[in-house]
């Protein structure tokens, strides 16, 4: 190669290939591939008597096509792509903005206890404040719970993967930081809450528990045992910090309501009469219903009541499981400074907010869509908070169908959590809310080549290994993922539901088997049962291949035409698409067709006149 010489945003580079054939022969084949980042731009063979020939190739190397390859090597991003002091100083200049004196003097006598749970946050967490509001003195908890990290209710799945152990990890340490700096501390606890609460109150002598409100069975049970045992308990007559006579000699468990955008009380009907379909439920509250603000900051928290020793935030090898470190895609950073950090980066800094719509459907990097979901779910981040940012974003520089479809989003997952009060356990059975009896298949040979994304498609491999490796998938890649496994494959909906129980870091119950069911065609609305064509998912999401080709790097030397169906030079696939072009070795039925009657029957059945994707 020559010495590189730039021009503008090329570089360009010249490489002379000196070729000899065999004396013998007459004639001779030489190819010569050139791939990009490079680009032909002139060719000069030049043939000599001898048996020498010289072909010289003079070639531009493209810098903006570099950056579009440098983008599929096997790399680590952070979400959010800022330093711990960048995260740390946007983090306390969003708690300066909320700081408020108006909240008026401390009145509350005694210690009140904060149980954290899914709202490990500061900023709008009501229950911190309420708690702050009525005490001397806090004392913030966390129970790590071993159910937590026991298995799945139906197949044994781990409940939680070693990946989302390690962001709610991050999420503790970053929660303990930021009460330290608000006066308080975290307290650690292992085991039951529903042993460690009342033992608690006990010892500190608090008039109050207080704690966010949960709504699937699970969760909701142990707030009932808190409460039972909470009112076991009798305490001495005297008044926490102070010597005044209590009145109340019991410690009560107060739930607050803090996990959607939408508060429940605000809502122009109750859960019971939730409309089926999301579109009326959307209408009705964005026209009757109207977004409480965030709850304002005191300066201090502090101080705490005296603690002994406040426990640590546990390792991950503590918990059970073996560490793992997400050795390429994206790497979340749990905790509300980097949530906040992310909302700063994707809406102002880099100012992606205004193209949200149109780029929401990608599947490779951090910046397609906001990223908000893992520190939504672990509490990490108020929706309110995301809600205001989008106001305050629309008055300072502008409001278009983006702006709105973030909130339009949030909406949905309010719409899944006011669901699951409505249905109870029907969310988490086989036949969903429309109680379907289908006979579904626990094949766990396939299933296993689902999960480990062995299935011989590369666009379901591709998202599976992306899961596996990450804790992450994009909002396309899951739906791709679920037809596939429960259409084409017939595969039980609830495996693949639990099995993305263990893995995401987003992971909470009310929107994952909310969306598992509408994609099973057993959800409540059964006009949400849609299926997924890969064939024409990977032609609308993923025409280049580059996303195939980076999880699947085998594929990134094929043609970029043949990556979605790369034939021989790669896996057999496991079964036949329902609508598509690819066919089972010896079996000319889809699993799930073969059960059900022809494809086409099955697409009357399951979709009406609904469409394929």
């Amino acid at each position: 190669f020559s010495t590189p010489q730039m021009k503008n945003s090329f570089q360009f580079v010249t490489c002379k290939i000196h070729y000899s054939r065999s004396p013998f022969s007459t004639s001779g084949i030489l190819i010569v591939m050139i791939k990009q980042p490079f680009l032909l731009t002139k060719f000069t063979p030049f043939s000599s008597k001898s048996k020498h020939t010289l072909f010289t190739f003079h070639c531009n190397f493209s810098i903006k096509m570099a950056s579009l390859t440098a983008r599929t090597t096997p790399t680590v991003q952070n979400v959010p792509g800022l330093t711990t002091e960048e995260m740390e100083r946007v983090c306390e200049q969003t708690f300066q903005r909320y700081e408020s004196g108006g909240l008026g003097k401390r009145k509350g006598k005694g210690v009140a206890i904060v149980w954290f749970r899914n709202d490990l946050r500061v900023l709008d967490n009501e229950a911190l404040l309420r708690a702050w509001v009525s005490s001397e003195a806090i004392l913030p908890v966390y129970c790590v719970d071993p159910r937590l990290f026991g298995t799945t209710h139906y197949f044994g799945l781990p409940k939680t993967g070693a990946l989302r152990a390690q962001f709610i990890i991050e999420c503790l340490n970053d929660l303990k930081r930021n009460l330290v700096k608000r006066g308080l501390d975290l307290l650690i606890q292992h085991g039951k809450p529903e042993e460690i609460i009342p033992s608690l109150a006990k010892a500190y002598k608090a008039h109050t528990v207080y704690a966010h409100k949960e709504t699937c069975s699970e969760e909701v049970k142990v707030e009932k045992l808190v409460t039972r045992n909470l009112q076991k308990l009798v305490l001495p007559s005297s008044g926490g910090l102070g010597n005044e006579p209590r009145s109340i000699n019991t410690t009560k468990l107060e739930l607050v309501w803090g996990s959607t955008m939408y508060h429940i009380d605000d809502l122009p009907f109750d859960c019971e009469s939730l409309p089926d379909v999301y579109t009326q439920f959307r209408k009705s509250v964005e026209y009757k219903s109207k977004i409480r603000n965030c709850t304002r900051l005191p300066t201090s928290f502090g101080p705490p009541p005296e603690v002994g020793d406040w426990g640590h935030v546990p390792q991950v090898t503590e918990l059970g499981l073996q560490q793992e470190k997400v050795s390429k895609g994206m790497n979340f950073v749990g905790g509300e400074s980097a949530a906040l950090a992310r909302v700063h980066d994707y809406f102002w800094k880099k100012d992606l907010l205004k193209v949200y719509k149109e780029t929401r459907n990608g599947m490779l990097e951090p910046d397609y869509s906001t990223k908000f979901s893992p520190w939504l779910a672990s509490g990490s981040l108020s929706p309110r908070f995301i809600y205001e940012e989008v106001k305050r974003y629309e008055k300072e520089r502008l409001s278009n169908d983006s702006t709105y479809w973030v909130l339009f989003e949030l909406i949905w997952r309010d719409y899944f959590r006011f669901l699951s009060i409505k249905l109870g356990n029907l969310l988490f059975q086989a036949g969903g809310p429309q109680k379907v009896n289908i006979n579904w298949s626990q094949d766990q040979t396939m299933f296993d080549a689902w999960r480990r994304g062995q299935t011989g498609y590369p666009l379901i491999d591709a998202n599976m290994k992306e899961l596996a490796t990450t804790g992450f998938m994009s909002n396309r890649g899951r739906q791709i993922v679920c037809s596939f496994l429960v259409r084409d494959m017939g595969i039980d909906w609830r495996m693949g539901a639990e099995w993305f129980e263990t893995c995401l870091l987003d992971y909470d119950p009310c929107s994952n088997y909310g969306n598992w069911t509408y994609g099973a065609g057993v959800g409540n609305d059964p006009r949400e049962d849609r299926y997924f064509s890969i064939p024409k998912q990977a032609q609308n999401y993923d025409p280049e291949g580059e996303f195939v080709a980076y999880w699947l790097p085998e594929l990134r030397a094929l043609p970029r035409e043949k990556r979605h169906s790369p034939g021989m030079m790669y896996l057999n696939p496991i079964v036949a698409l329902k609508h598509g072009y690819t066919k089972k070795a010896g079996d000319s039925k889809t699993a799930f067709s073969s059960r059900r009657g022809r494809p086409e029957d099955n697409r009357r059945k399951w979709h009406g006149g609904g469409r394929t994707y």
